[in-house]
């Protein structure tokens, strides 16, 4: 009962500050507006030149935005609402919280680590460390539930399974298509470096969220029992992350960057991550723990 305490704290000082730092990347808009900034690799960057992120590239700050606006209007209230069922006990409702937990770790980790630094930098650093320490106290209580009795016999965990492989291939390759052909051809640094020191989203996927991602989507299609519960959090978090993503390639087509064909791809994907998770959601039986 302590940790659930703790949990409860922890929750609903990541909700109240991930509120504030949404809310100024929405809503600040002071600054001089659009720039153009050469790095120091000699390449021209525009610059977004307004609120929080005048200093992030002008497409990346839009992403940042509408991130932004998920977080505010979805992971949130998802993030509140998962607590109050997981107070009552509802194994659902914990695999939720868990899975939304994932989401805040991932997107203030890279805020802090990708974004220019702000006035929200001190709220960056203290969701970080509510986020670990909540994801983690959440995601050990998911130790005592066995798989076996917890998710029923018509869970769909091969189709699950081979999607969290097949994604995490898929993108994998596709970070590897931006930094392998600079390295082939001598140029070295990507387009995609902007003025950042190196390629933080493409460093972080691939050497810690899509390995992830490859272990628990085999571990679920071998039908382990810690594939029943990693692999549930993990489309959960995926789920909520996709759907960020998906709003930042609206956006970037609302100011006439070109996102094709990620406007495609991404959004199909985000719709099988969302099936995927209400599925497994589906499939947990309906019992208290």
């Amino acid at each position: 009962m302590r940790k659930n305490k703790i949990i409860s704290l922890l929750v609903f000082f990541i909700a109240v500050i991930s509120g504030v730092a949404s809310g100024f990347g929405i809503f600040s808009d002071k600054g001089p507006g659009p720039f153009e900034h050469e790095s120091i690799r000699g390449q021209t960057i525009k610059i977004f030149g307004k609120g929080i992120y005048k200093h992030m590239p002008a497409d990346v700050a839009i992403q940042g935005i509408a991130q932004d606006y998920v977080t505010l209007f979805l992971a949130i209230p998802l993030l509140l609402i998962s607590l109050m069922g997981f107070r009552k006990k509802s194994i659902q409702a914990h695999f939720i919280l868990a899975g939304t937990l994932g989401y805040f770790l991932v997107t203030y980790l890279f805020y802090l680590t990708m974004g220019m630094y702000n006035i929200m930098f001190l709220s960056y650093v203290f969701l970080l460390g509510l986020t670990f320490f909540a994801f983690f106290l959440t995601v050990d209580r998911l130790n005592q539930y066995n798989a076996t009795e917890v998710f029923t016999t018509k869970t769909p965990h091969k189709f699950v399974g081979w999607f969290l492989i097949l994604n995490s291939v898929i993108i994998a390759f596709l970070w590897l298509s931006i930094i392998i052909p600079p390295l082939l051809d001598g140029s070295i640094y990507p387009p995609d470096l902007n003025h950042f020191t190196t390629l933080i989203v493409q460093g972080l996927d691939l050497g810690l969220l899509l390995p992830i991602s490859f272990i628990v989507g085999y571990f679920l299609m071998k039908k382990f029992p810690l594939g029943f519960s990693y692999g549930t959090v993990y489309i959960i978090f995926l789920s909520v992350l996709m759907t960020a993503l998906t709003a930042k390639v609206i956006a970037m087509a609302m100011a006439d960057v070109n996102v094709i064909p990620a406007i495609f791809i991404i959004p199909s994907i985000n719709i099988i991550t969302i099936w995927s998770a209400f599925l497994m959601i589906k499939n947990v039986k309906k019992k208290d723990w």
